[in-house]
């Protein structure tokens, strides 16, 4: 019996009506330019999983970056929020929905991977409750609207801790599937949880340095390590 995983956060974290959300997601890929052409083939990207009011202007650049007709299936990444996870879970559904299209669960590859022994299964109901793989959903199906429903599949896998030893075995793994040029990684990311609420305010407005020199001196000392 197949299983279909909610738009649960939509209505809340992003409107559910489908023709408010499809003019939403167009404007803002629309406003984040036309897409780089000197970069090859894209092969990954990383968005943001905050509600649309905040992050979806931000996530269409990245999702601009994607050619539908050179994607077979998108491999999606996401840390989990509601439960606490030693390694890496996979998806017990065979679609999931959103307010445009249901998106395919690519079940072969689901197959493959927890063969590994490396992944566990996610529990449905804090599959339905975790918004990390749901916020770059609509995204997908926007980008991916002029093509077949069932041309492409998606792999949800949800993120949890993990020493780096096993970021290596989870690595091996998924490198035999970045190897294929028609495989697509999306990586849903908190980005940067900032200011007092969050106890993190890196940059002293007081100090009369511009933040963005801030920030350029704060990447400087990454390279250096």
């Amino acid at each position: 019996m197949s299983t279909v995983r909610s738009a649960s956060h939509a209505g809340s974290w992003y409107t559910d009506n489908a023709k408010e959300l499809n003019k939403q997601l167009g404007d803002w890929l629309a406003a984040a330019g036309p897409r780089i052409t000197n970069s090859g083939r894209v092969r990954a990207i990383i968005s943001p999983h905050a509600g649309y009011s905040y992050s979806g202007s931000t996530a269409a650049y990245a999702f601009k970056q994607i050619v539908p007709e050179e994607v077979g299936r998108i491999f999606l990444l996401g840390p989990s929020h509601v439960v606490y996870l030693n390694g890496c879970a996979l998806s017990t559904c065979s679609r999931y929905k959103t307010p445009l299209r249901d998106l395919i669960v690519d079940q072969a590859v689901n197959e493959e991977l927890h063969e590994t022994g490396l992944f566990d299964m996610m529990d449905f109901r804090k599959e339905e409750a975790e918004h990390s793989l749901e916020m770059q959903l609509p995204f997908i199906a926007k980008v991916m609207e002029r093509q077949p429903a069932d041309s492409y599949t998606i792999v949800p896998i949800l993120v949890g801790s993990l020493s780096s030893i096993r970021q290596l075995s989870y690595g091996k793994v998924l490198a035999q599937y970045f190897a294929d040029p028609r495989n697509l990684f999306v990586i849903s990311s908190d980005f940067c949880h900032w200011g007092n609420r969050f106890h993190y305010s890196p940059f002293d407005h007081c100090t009369g340095t511009p933040i963005h020199e801030q920030i350029a001196k704060l990447d400087q000392q990454v390279d250096s390590f």
